[in-house]
């Protein structure tokens, strides 16, 4: 990924909406993600009423980025002002365990609430490559914004037509994930 173009795009969106800004990181992480930290004296203005204006600006970014590197599909670039992403990253990732030690205390299947692709594929993700969680299996289900993950153990066996509801979590902390 062209770094030089990704920090360019969004210093001149910044400047344009007038935004200021300290500095801008851009570096390459694991499974093809690139990550833009920002910061800024601004930061709660940059990041808007729970992520809007955050998310808004990475939308341009990468649909900027994708226009004129004449990509097929938009890059996968995380915007983050002064860490913000990255707690909410966190706190996705501390809840998964909470709910992965209720599954394994009750046998029984949890959904958790619905959230965005983007924190549904780090629970997947987190699950996946924890070894503490290795008994521990998810799966996205539902559609459009009631897609959420379903957490179970490994071993509970699929039965056709009579398989249980998954138990639905309530006040989990994560109905105001702002990606």
């Amino acid at each position: 990924m062209n770094s030089t173009l990704i920090e360019d795009t969004l210093r001149q969106l910044l400047a344009f909406f007038d935004f200021k800004v300290d500095g801008i990181t851009v570096s390459a992480e694991a499974d093809g993600i690139t990550r833009v930290d920002v910061a800024s004296p601004e930061a709660s203005r940059l990041i808007g009423w729970h992520g809007e204006t955050l998310n808004a600006l990475q939308h341009l970014v990468k649909s900027i980025v994708r226009t004129k590197e004449k990509l097929e599909r938009s890059p996968f670039i995380v915007l983050d002002v002064d860490g913000y992403r990255r707690v909410q990253e966190d706190k996705v990732r501390r809840i998964a365990e909470q709910k992965a030690d209720f599954v394994r205390r009750t046998g029984s299947r949890i959904a958790l609430s619905p959230m965005s692709p983007y924190f549904r594929r780090i629970v997947h993700l987190h699950v996946a490559n924890t070894p503490a969680l290795a008994d521990l299996t998810t799966e996205s289900v539902g559609e459009g914004e009631y897609r959420q993950i379903v957490m179970r153990l490994k071993e509970e066996k699929i039965r056709g037509s009579d398989e249980l509801s998954p138990v639905i979590a309530q006040d989990d902390g994560l109905e105001n994930l702002d990606v």
